[in-house]
């Protein structure tokens, strides 16, 4: 008996040695993520953990309150998802000849493919680097390869260079580093972390379901299913025809959280100071430049801006009165706003600019408005009041069809691909799958009027053929699709001829060749909701009140009598006095 125990330790003793130990990691998306020793010595670095500090959705969390999640935990989640990916195309089909080390090459990229990630996520990389480094091409993948040398030597981790390459090109989706590698890397595995066909990857598994799971926006697209659907066909990573609407609807859910978080108003206001306050701090912190010093860029996280704040140098009181203005509320407005056809976006770009407001504005014969002297308002806009913010809203491929990069196979010919045709989705899909979101800010509500109005004068010069000959009824035809139109353009004759404010900018009379058509417009144009006279200023006192936000303009006094109405001209409510 004794010598049988004696047996029975000794093998637990070398099972244990021979057993790698894995960490666990519970993750609110996934559940519980094993990771390798490999996988555990980068997650322990200071360079991976900087990764706790930068948000996930940058200035949506000042929106959503629980999105609060960080780069950190996707960078787990994306870990976990390609592990998944690689060892479903190794088990399904082992064939390929997925080696070990490329097992470990793409768990390693799906982790470290976000090192490079600057303060508030994209706001660094898409709108500060831009502005304070103009002429410069950098993007964060970038300072992922930058990063990951830096944090694999500085921290002794066991890769060698031969797999950090291999590394990077996966982050990057595409052959850089390795293109004269022998034998060649597989294509296909460049499409798991960061897919540039068709966009189908695991990054975008994770965050779509880790930010809708953040704002608890409704239900996630089946991750698992797709991923155990995937097989490799002429060196491409396909998916059953079965799950053809979940991976259309993978692109939609996309579009939708673009459309509805990422680039909502208050977010994309936020965001617009924080720019402006990093570009004012940036000649005394000198921060753009630490972006090619991995030692300097590995302390630049979120909390840039509470080292701002926590400052009394003079050189960023400007920065610091910007960060108050974001605590307090005081936001940038949103003064106009237009959805903008695809085609279009290349010539708005060009002719709608804070520079052509301006002069707009300049030409604007406007009398004054209830006592406001608009002309001296008008006389004191500068071009730095005004920021105009275009955004590209597409499901992924610009305004293409984002299934047409994508195969799939059928159940009785799963080694056999084929793209797939619209009819094949739907016969009520869009005819195109990209518009531009053109909107308007101002710094100074106090020319939110003039600016509206100077905004939409000079749409009617960029689109002459798109106003209406006039704001009558016609008599309608039999229903037919209407020829997409500017919003924007759409509300001019309504804003100008109405309210009188510009009316001699806009002819009552057809232009010369303007058919008038029921196809041009076929149904009355309307202001929209933003629609406010020239003399506007929206300087209001906000306070919530129940289940709403009341709003007072803060330089008015509550008038008793019947028929009073606000400045935007809406009936003012009597105050109930006390008994």
């Amino acid at each position: 008996m004794a010598s049988q125990s004696s047996v029975h330790d000794s093998s637990d003793e070398d099972h244990s040695v021979l057993v790698e130990p894995e960490r666990e990691i519970k993750c609110p998306v996934h559940g519980y993520i094993s990771v390798s020793r490999l996988i555990t010595s980068i997650i322990d670095t200071p360079q991976f953990q900087r990764l706790r500090y930068l948000k996930q959705l940058g200035t949506s969390y000042f929106v959503w309150p629980g999105a609060s999640h960080n780069r950190f935990e996707h960078s787990l989640g994306v870990f976990h998802l390609s592990k998944m990916m690689v060892m479903r195309l190794r088990n399904a089909q082992p064939h390929l000849n997925i080696t070990d080390r490329d097992v470990r090459c793409v768990e390693v990229a799906g982790l470290c493919h976000d090192l490079g990630h600057g303060p508030f996520s994209h706001v660094w990389d898409n709108e500060f680097i831009p502005r304070a480094l103009p002429g410069i091409k950098w993007a964060h993948e970038d300072a992922s390869e930058m990063m990951l040398d830096y944090l694999v030597d500085d921290n002794d981790i066991q890769l060698t260079p031969d797999e950090v390459r291999f590394i990077k090109d996966l982050i990057a989706g595409k052959k850089k580093h390795t293109i004269k590698h022998s034998p060649p890397e597989k294509d296909y595995l460049f499409e798991i972390v960061a897919n540039k066909r068709n966009g189908i990857d695991v990054d975008k598994f994770d965050y779509i379901a880790r930010d809708k799971h953040a704002v608890s926006s409704g239900t996630v697209t089946d991750l698992l299913r797709l991923v155990n659907s995937a097989r490799v066909i002429d060196g491409e990573i396909c998916y059953s025809e079965k799950n053809m609407a979940t991976v259309y609807g993978l692109f939609q859910e996309r579009f939708n959280l673009h459309k509805t978080i990422y680039h909502h108003k208050t977010a994309k206001s936020i965001e617009l100071m924080i720019v402006d306050a990093l570009l004012k701090a940036d000649p005394y912190l000198k921060l753009a430049e630490r972006i090619n010093d991995p030692k300097r860029f590995m302390h630049l996280d979120d909390s840039i801006l509470l080292e701002v704040e926590r400052s009394e140098c003079p050189e960023l009181a400007e920065s610091r009165q910007i960060m108050r203005r974001v605590r307090k509320r005081d936001l940038y407005r949103l003064v106009d706003k237009a959805f903008i056809s695809w085609d279009d976006r290349h010539l708005w770009s060009h002719d709608f600019t804070p520079e052509s407001i301006v002069e707009a504005a300049k030409n604007l014969k406007v009398p004054d408005v209830d006592g406001t002297d608009v002309q001296q308002r008008i006389s004191e806009l500068t071009v730095e009041h005004v920021i105009v913010e275009m955004s590209e809203l597409h499901h992924g491929m610009g305004d293409k069809f984002p299934l047409d990069n994508c195969k799939f196979y059928g159940k009785y010919s799963p080694d056999k691909a084929h793209s797939p045709k619209r009819e094949d989705i739907s016969h009520l899909l869009p005819s195109g799958f990209g518009e531009v979101w053109n909107r308007v800010f101002t710094r100074d509500s106090r020319f939110y009027g003039v600016i509206q109005a100077a905004a939409r004068a000079l749409i009617v010069t960029i689109e002459p053929d798109r106003l209406p000959p006039s704001v009558q009824p016609h008599t309608p035809e039999a229903p037919r699709t209407p020829r997409a139109t500017s919003s924007m353009s759409s509300i001019i004759s309504d804003a100008y001829t109405e309210r009188g404010t510009a009316s001699e900018t806009v002819p009552k009379t057809p232009r010369a060749g303007y058919s008038g058509s029921a196809g041009s417009h076929p149904t009355p144009f309307r202001n929209n909701c933003l629609t406010v006279p020239v003399n506007f200023s929206p300087s209001v006192i906000e306070s919530s009140q129940g289940s709403g936000r009341k709003r007072k303009e803060a330089s008015e006094d509550e008038v008793e009598g019947p028929g009073s109405t606000t400045a935007s001209g809406s009936p003012k409510r009597r105050r109930k006095k006390n008994a």
